[in-house]
Order: C-alpha cells, then sequence, then structure tokens
C-alpha cells in the first residue's frame, strides 16, 4: 500500500481514491468509523490489534494537527505489542510510506485533513 495523496474528503491510496476517514492495513484498505480524533476508542482502535500476522507500528492520522490521544489507549496497544505514533494527517501519511518502504508491519488509521489536496 503507498499513500498517494489527500484531500479533506480522503485519500488516493495506491490511485484509488478512499473517501473519509479510512484503515490502510497490510493488504487492504477499509472504511474507518471515526468522525474525529475524539472518535478514537478502545473500540475503534481493535481492528488493529486482531491483525494477522501482527502489526508492529499504527500510524495514527488525527487531522490537520496533533491532538492528545488518552494515554490509556496507547498503554493498551503497547501491551499488544504495537507502537502508536500520533501525528497530523499530512506527516501521518508520509510516515506510513516511509515504514512501508522499509518494510515494516505498519498499518495506519487516518482522518483526513481539513486543508487541500497534497500528494505525499
Amino acid at each position: 500500500m503507498f499513500i498517494d495523496g489527500y484531500t479533506n474528503r480522503g485519500f488516493t491510496i495506491n490511485r484509488d481514491l478512499v473517501v473519509g476517514p479510512c484503515a490502510v492495513l497490510p493488504r487492504t484498505i477499509l472504511q474507518w468509523n471515526v468522525g474525529s480524533y475524539r472518535d478514537i476508542s478502545h473500540e475503534s482502535l481493535s481492528l488493529f490489534r486482531l491483525l494477522e500476522p501482527q502489526i508492529e507500528i499504527l500510524v495514527l492520522g488525527t487531522g490537520d494537527r496533533v491532538e492528545r490521544l488518552h494515554p490509556a489507549l496507547l498503554k493498551q496497544m503497547r501491551e499488544c505489542g504495537i507502537a502508536v505514533e500520533v501525528q497530523d494527517t499530512p506527516n501521518a501519511c508520509a510516515t506510513f510510506n516511509f515504514l512501508t518502504s522499509e518494510k515494516r508491519m505498519v498499518a495506519a488509521g487516518l482522518i483526513p485533513p481539513r486543508g487541500t489536496y497534497r500528494g505525499v
């Protein structure tokens, strides 16, 4: 998977348009049922904990800026052996692409930023 770009409506991933928040997994892309970073919860992160083979790193893009997530959420993911990197969405896209190019087992939870189209 490679994130080509993003808009305020969604993402271009492997040249396909994905509308709205999405979960970018090693082999597929899914709609992610969050409206904003405030909706990121134990339940919304459960998808990433259930993957086989297990991911090493989860990159979360929280929109236009980095938003602080509840420490218990991050702790729970660490206890499952998954490192979490929380970034603004533009940087999360770039980080996901870099880690993918390094052949790391990575996934991303991305919320579209409000800005205009950008290639990554």
